[in-house]
């Protein structure tokens, strides 16, 4: 598979429901609840009690002109912002005024405000009058803090300048000023005692729960003096500790002091969900999300975290989906909506290589959209559309290729864009190689052989192949004609065909060594292959075979030169009509990664004399990492049952045999087993060293084949050999060079190209 580093996969627009970060916390949840406007109403009052109460504990009376640092206020106003409700549009607010309050001993004490406010308030203007001075604030919910699910609360300080009018007239309202938290000498009130109520004013009917507000206080404790600014802070602790709903402050003027009451209401317990829009969220993962939470008071905070683990199971997994909303109903039945982008569209274009420009295509569209698994309707994942794009280069037609997601006109879904660049159609080349693996000297030169070619990749816009080659040598030659079609119209199983007609000449000194002869064969076959998994594959084929034994003159022979039979039925040529099955699994596709292929031929006898026999073979691979290094572990094997001919018995010793021998040195039979065990590790650069030990043997089948080429060769049927060597990567392939020894204490060079088979 060629390397797919050329993969640009981005998105150009921003979508409406857009993919985000695992790491990354939803945002910009709309959290509300139905009665939170009476709220507003009970916090003016609680705080109103509040001053009042502090007025009467201070006994407040008229304001002390005699602190000119203190008045006229300079600090800011406080403000508020009012927060518009997107999904219902509905805008709530509340206002109160504040009676006259006069300052004399607390004088940063004036008048407070119960607010829920976001972080960015909007800004009130300053007006005076020679009357009375009034404040007004606007009341609005909001979300605080990190999480967008947490509602929490806020006193605001503001100051009233204000003096006596007779008459209880009227006051005219007007803008007051708030004085800055960060002040350093603010004043503070000793509070007596601290205690947590409902908010009736009762004691809270759940002991764990006034725990949990005893726990998030951290300024209120009983014996302390403390600045409004703190209450306001442990307000907001205790909101945010996310078991309550709401939280106001209330301070009673006692004999031993000021008593501060915090006055707070849980959230419903949980006692259902109902989710709506999750189509590829599964049951299970919720029902596992929310089970610890059945019965209890719902904390807001592990709302967000099992908010966070849903959003984060869309991420993982590349899916454009998140939680767009939240919202806790009357009986504690928590209502989720889920918000998944469904494919609307999927298009191709084609651009020119240069300019980056559209332009006409070669190749058909649906050619190309049959190899997505990225289907309409479906949720759009970055993962699978990046798989997606990785399946069409390996087509081999296209140069590059990028998807992009745009936002569809629909709501909700989202177009898919498709960007290829393709690759010119075919074309002549030329080239060379080795026909099998050399033990130098003489035999090198002999399996030297040079190859011509012409190809197209892409007839009829189909991605259809039609392959003709030449390879000539001194001894081999082979005529080919391959044309596959990866994928036949109209099956959804990725079926593909192939049709090969082949006339190939190969030296016969693999199993009748010695003999100035060559095999003749000519093939032709239909072959049908497909994935059964992700990492199998499955095919099957039927082919004919015609084959047989020439001498230098090309003239037929029938045995070679020790009076050994050439053909199995006794004539020039052997005629055979082969039923192939093969299943192959592949691990990554590296070398060294695991591999295993079964394969069997069966030849049928439509007639006569044509050769009835079965072949059974199998190969298996493994690697290891070893430090820097590598182990890489392969085992092979066959067995043959009827009657075939002798020059197709399994040969054994070689290049990608057992090193250390010459080719098909060590036997030849019906059956053979070759272990190799190789040990590489990295030297510099592109070259790496290698030690390896290799063993054959024919399981004592050579004398079952046909005139028993191999025991009339003194061939011993097993053997071993051991070495060492360097690889070089190059175009053409692995460049090796081994030196080796066998077990009769011979040494010999091979060299090969490509990985050991």
């Amino acid at each position: 598979m060629p390397p797919n580093d050329d993969i640009v996969f981005t998105s150009r627009s921003t979508l409406r429901i857009p993919h985000f970060p695992p790491s990354s916390s939803h945002s910009s949840f709309r959290f509300c609840f139905r009665n939170l406007a009476s709220q507003f109403d009970q916090s003016c009052k609680s705080i109103s009690h509040f001053i009042d109460s502090v007025k009467r504990g201070s006994k407040l009376s008229h304001f002390n002109h005699s602190f000119p640092h203190l008045w006229p206020p300079t600090l800011p106003f406080c403000s508020s912002k009012k927060v518009t409700q997107q999904e219902s549009s509905i805008s709530r607010r509340a206002s109160w005024n504040w009676g006259s309050v006069f300052v004399e001993k607390y004088p940063l004490i004036c008048s407070a405000s119960m607010s829920l406010i976001q972080s960015d308030m909007s800004s009130k203007s300053e007006s005076e009058d020679s009357g009375k001075r009034q404040g007004m604030e606007d009341m609005s919910t909001g979300l605080v803090g990190k999480s967008s699910l947490l509602c929490s609360a806020s006193l605001a300080l503001t100051r009233s300048d204000e003096s006596n009018q007779s008459g209880g007239s009227e006051s005219k309202e007007l803008p007051q000023k708030g004085y800055s938290a960060a002040r350093v000498d603010e004043e503070r009130v000793l509070i007596s005692e601290v205690l947590v109520r409902n908010k009736d004013g009762e004691e809270l009917e759940r002991k764990d729960l006034e725990l949990e507000v005893f726990t998030a206080l951290k300024a209120s404790r009983p014996n302390s003096a403390l600045t409004v600014r703190e209450v306001q802070e442990d307000v907001h602790r205790i909101i945010n500790s996310g078991y309550f709903y709401s939280c106001i402050p209330v301070a009673v003027d006692t004999r031993d002091g000021i008593r501060l009451i915090f006055q707070v209401e849980p959230n419903q317990e949980f006692q259902g969900l109902v989710c709506e829009g999750a189509n590829v969220l599964p049951a299970k993962f919720l029902e596992e999300a929310f089970r610890d939470g059945y019965g209890k008071v719902v904390n807001l905070r592990h709302l967000d975290e099992v908010i966070s683990s849903i959003n984060g199971w869309y991420g993982e997994r590349g899916l454009f989906g998140r939680v767009s909303a939240v919202d806790i109903l009357s009986g504690g039945i928590l209502s989720l909506q889920v918000s998944e982008a469904e494919v609307n569209n999927i298009s191709i274009r084609f651009l020119d290589k240069k300019t980056g420009e559209p332009i006409p295509g070669n190749t058909r569209p649906e050619t190309i959209l049959r190899q997505l698994t990225t289907k309409k309707g479906q949720v759009y994942s970055m993962l699978q559309g990046k798989r997606d794009a990785e399946t069409v280069l390996t087509m081999g037609i296209m140069e590059d290729v990028s998807i992009i997601p745009q936002p569809a006109a629909d709501a909700g879904k989202v177009d898919i864009l498709m960007n290829v660049v393709e690759r010119p159609g075919g074309g002549f080349s030329a080239g060379g190689g080795l026909s099998c693996g050399s033990t130098g000297g003489a035999g090198l030169l002999s399996t030297l052989i040079g190859s011509l070619a012409y190809s197209h990749r892409n007839l009829f816009g189909r991605n259809q192949k039609l392959h003709v080659s030449l390879e000539k040598g001194q001894v081999d030659s082979t005529f080919r004609i391959n044309y596959t079609d990866p994928w036949i119209e109209g099956d959804d199983k990725r079926t593909s065909r192939t049709m090969m007609v082949q006339n190939s000449r190969t030296p016969g000194t693999l199993v009748h060594g010695g003999s100035n002869l060559t095999i003749v064969r000519v093939t032709a076959g239909l072959e049908f292959n497909r994935p059964i998994r992700p990492t199998w594959s499955g095919t099957a084929g039927l082919y004919f075979q015609r084959a047989g034994a020439q001498d230098e003159k090309g003239e037929p022979i029938l045995k070679d030169n020790i009076k050994c039979p050439l053909t199995a039925s006794g004539n020039a040529v052997d005629n055979m009509l082969l039923a192939k099955l093969e299943g192959v699994y592949t691990g990554s596709g590296d070398h060294g990664s695991s591999m295993f292929v079964l394969s069997m031929e069966q030849g049928l006898p439509f007639l006569p004399e044509w050769l009835c026999f079965n072949r059974v073979n199998a190969r298996a691979r493994t690697g290891m990492e070893i430090g820097f290094s590598q182990l890489l572990l392969s085992l092979s094997g066959g067995h043959v049952v009827g009657n075939f001919c002798p020059h197709e018995a399994f040969a054994i010793g070689g290049t990608n045999s057992v090193r250390g021998y010459e080719e098909g040195a060590v036997g030849s039979g019906r059956s053979y087993a070759v272990g190799c065990g190789e040990l590489s590790f990295p030297l510099f650069g592109p070259v790496e060293g290698v030690f390896f030990a290799d063993y054959g043997t024919d399981l004592g089948s050579g004398a079952s084949v046909l005139g028993d080429p191999a025991g009339a060769r003194m061939k011993t049927g097993s053997g071993f050999g051991y070495g060492f060597g360097i690889r070089l990567e190059s175009p053409l392939g692995p460049l090796r060079l081994e030196y080796a020894f066998n077990d009769k204490s011979e040494k010999r060079f091979h060299f090969g190209v490509g990985h050991r088979n």
